[in-house]
């Protein structure tokens, strides 16, 4: 059971970063809940990143913990 929700907010964050490159979806109601959702466990690790990055690794580093608490349970 544990394993399917982890599998959902997979796909959810890698939905979640393709529909990023997409700015005229995010005033979509649906987009807006999707990235609430998502964005979640990924602010604590965007406040760790130095500034100034070119692009957020926090949905890879979020699917990478998502993986191993699947290979845990």
């Amino acid at each position: 059971m544990i394993n399917a929700v982890l599998q959902i907010f997979i796909y959810l964050t890698i939905i979640d970063a393709i529909l990023s490159y997409f700015p005229d979806l995010r005033s979509q109601n649906w987009n807006q809940q999707l990235h609430r959702i998502v964005e979640v466990p990924q602010k604590p690790i965007k406040k760790m990143l130095p500034p100034g990055i070119p692009f957020d690794p926090s949905p890879i580093i979020v699917i990478i913990v998502c993986q191993l608490l699947m290979g845990i349970f």
